[in-house]
């Protein structure tokens, strides 16, 4: 399994109105070719104004042709493109991980 790790930072004040835009224009198409997330997080302490969303991929090719498909979805696209509008977001950091033998992901 591989884990799609991503953490997003919005300027301040615009926590809230990103998450309304990508639950207005994102989730939909963004669920249909990924599927539901293993978690889609605010933060409650450290650093503000940031969250966080994990996806499960079977490996990275399952992870390339879903991530393919998405982008290549109008409804992906018109998302991208009022997201980069808004411009509420300032920073975005990409993990891939794998889970530790011992603690395995059930999903």
């Amino acid at each position: 399994m591989l884990l799609d790790v991503r953490t997003y930072t919005t300027r301040p004040g615009k926590l809230k109105p990103q998450l309304d835009l990508y639950e207005k224009l994102g989730m939909v198409p963004q669920k249909r070719h990924l599927g539901e997330p293993v978690a889609f997080l605010v933060t409650e302490t450290g650093p503000l104004n940031t969250y966080m969303h994990i996806w499960a991929y079977d490996d990275a090719a399952d992870r390339t042709r879903k991530r393919a498909a998405m982008m290549a979805d109008p409804e992906w696209q018109a998302f991208l493109a009022a997201s980069a509008e808004a411009g509420f977001l300032v920073a975005q950091e990409t993990k891939l991980m794998t889970p530790a033998p011992f603690a395995p992901i059930k999903r």
